[in-house]
């Protein structure tokens, strides 16, 4: 049986590279990840990326300059939301030391579920 809640420090943590973690909760079709940047600022944007999967963002602590398809850079802060739809190439450059995103997508991201 499935447990419906999951505490922060419950939640297994995944170093995803230096400065980057991530916990992750999930139900067969929406996935939602807390991504945290302990590593910033950055004095340049991290490479742009795309995915298959629909993602809607809240920044929950720090700031960060958002790229997305063809707009122009935007500069979030902490209680700022995002939203990207499939296959679009968005990027994010880090403003300040530590950054929490929390990222839902749908579907479910596998490839954050498979350990590398």
């Amino acid at each position: 049986m499935m447990s419906y809640t999951r505490k922060y420090d419950e939640l297994s943590s995944e170093k995803v590279a230096q400065g980057v973690e991530r916990r992750i909760i999930h139900t067969d079709n929406l996935m939602m990840v807390n991504v945290e940047f302990t590593d910033g600022p950055s004095t340049e944007p991290d490479p742009f990326h795309s995915h298959p999967h629909e993602q809607v963002a809240y920044l929950a602590e720090g700031e960060v300059y958002l790229w997305a398809g063809e707009e122009e850079k935007v500069h979030l802060k902490a209680g700022d939301h995002f939203a990207i739809p499939s296959n679009v190439p968005h990027t994010i450059q880090r403003l300040t030391e530590l950054v929490r995103i929390i990222d839902c997508f749908t579907p479910i991201r596998q490839d954050f579920l498979t350990k590398k």
